[in-house]
């Protein structure tokens, strides 16, 4: 059977299943939820085996660490996966919202009335909890979901869907919703993609290789999700004591992530004082410094390796221990550095002056402003969304982290009592 036809009968399936989430009570919707966060909970040992195979090829493979990080599974990872379900769960029901409504002079009344896309393509890459996030937070947002992950995830996902298949069997909500895309056969990517008038929506989630190809290739509506060349700025105003957490914490702490910071960027006033404190932190944390000329010097001044920063450099996204490290001489020089060579995702600041801190925010074209804490807090759980879909920074229909509302459109409902239009 060729792709084509593959994906065409999933996306059938999964929009006739559809109407089982369309007339489902919120209450319902989070029933399934529920049913979905205790079946991974009890099949945790399943989930951990399948996830092993995964990792077994990884490594036969030299999959970068880092790579391998997104893709292990512990106990842990799979008790968070279930949490996050749970608090999608709790969160307010997305659908059935009246957004505007008024009564025109010829006494129609309008209502503008939050809906469900229908069905929703995800396309992404080596994180097996994507595969749950996004299902969960579609099934509540009334949306069907074809989830078409990488074959080095195949065990992985293969379980998580069946586990949340078999869940929703025990609720009035369809286990066909819920549709894992086979990855072993490239083809189904684009047959995915190209799959218009069947699927509603593709959102692409993982390297910006990935993302460009989708949004290139794509003629199903696509939501861009960004890739993240995110930077910290530490402002001559900067309190050094939170700075250098902030830092080191938006660089290091989860590294492969597209919130982790990509370029350090450090006001020409303080940098005597900060930059020796940074790159130190930095080295000593394993990281791989690239530097302009005045951060070189005082990298060689205190005998910490760093090379030269090129113009690649600036415009790269790691998703590794390197970063890049430069001296500015002002906020706008700061904010003329991101526009540049930024990805329109997180960029922060360090600074108690308030005024400083406004220009930076009004500088900024991105989804997201960190004033004074980690770019590791651009993330849907953090921001009290349970879970996120993916974090967009494309300009249209949603920005930032996506959670519930952002999977929905609207319908305009007319009510007349006989008018007809002369």
């Amino acid at each position: 059977m060729s792709a084509e036809k593959i994906v065409a009968d999933l996306a059938s399936t999964a929009r006739i299943a559809a109407r089982t989430l369309s007339t489902a009570t919120g209450a319902e919707r989070k029933s399934a939820l529920l049913a979905i966060a205790q079946s991974i909970e009890t099949r945790s040992a399943e989930i951990l085996s399948a996830n092993e195979k995964d990792m077994e090829a990884a490594r036969a493979e030299k999959m970068h660490p880092q790579m391998q990080d997104r893709l292990l599974l512990t106990e842990e990872r799979v008790k968070a996966i279930a949490s996050g379900a749970r608090l999608v769960a709790e969160l307010p029901d997305p659908l059935g919202i009246i957004l505007r409504e008024s009564t025109l002079p010829n006494g129609l009344e309008l209502k503008q009335v939050s809906v469900p896309f229908g069905v929703i393509g995800m396309v992404y890459e080596a994180r097996p909890n994507v595969t749950v996030d996004a299902a969960v937070i579609l099934l509540m947002s009334g949306n069907s979901a074809l989830l078409r992950g990488s074959s080095s995830a195949q065990h992985s996902n293969a379980i998580l869907v069946q586990v949340m298949r078999d869940a929703l069997a025990t609720t009035k909500i369809s286990p066909d919703v819920i549709q894992l895309v086979p990855s072993e056969d490239r083809a189904t990517t684009k047959a995915l993609l190209t799959a218009r008038g069947k699927v509603d929506l593709v959102i692409p989630r993982g390297s910006a290789a990935l993302i460009r190809m989708v949004v290139d290739e794509s003629t199903v509506p696509t939501i861009e999700t960004g890739a993240g060349v995110c930077h910290v700025y530490v402002d001559e105003f900067a309190d050094i004591e939170k700075a250098l957490p902030i830092l080191i914490n938006s660089k290091t702490h989860r590294p492969s992530v597209c919130n982790a910071a990509e370029t350090l960027l450090v006001h020409k006033s303080i940098a005597p004082t900060f930059l020796p404190m940074a790159l130190k932190a930095l080295s000593d944390a394993g990281v791989i410094i690239h530097a302009d000329a005045t951060a070189q010097k005082v990298a060689e001044k205190f005998s910490i390796a760093s090379t030269a920063a090129t113009q690649e450099n600036w415009a790269t996204e790691y998703g590794v221990l390197e970063m890049n490290v430069g001296v500015v001489d002002s906020v706008d020089a700061a904010a003329d550095h991101i526009a540049k060579f930024g990805t329109n995702h997180t960029e922060a600041i360090v600074t108690e002056n308030k005024e400083v801190a406004s220009r930076f925010i009004a500088l900024s074209d991105c989804a997201a402003v960190m004033v004074n804490t980690s770019t590791r807090f651009t993330d849907g759980e953090q921001m009290g969304f349970g879970a996120e879909i993916g974090i967009s920074n494309q300009k249209l229909h949603a920005r930032g982290p996506m959670g519930l509302e952002a999977m929905t459109t609207t319908t305009w409902i007319v009510t007349g009592s006989g008018q007809i239009r002369i």
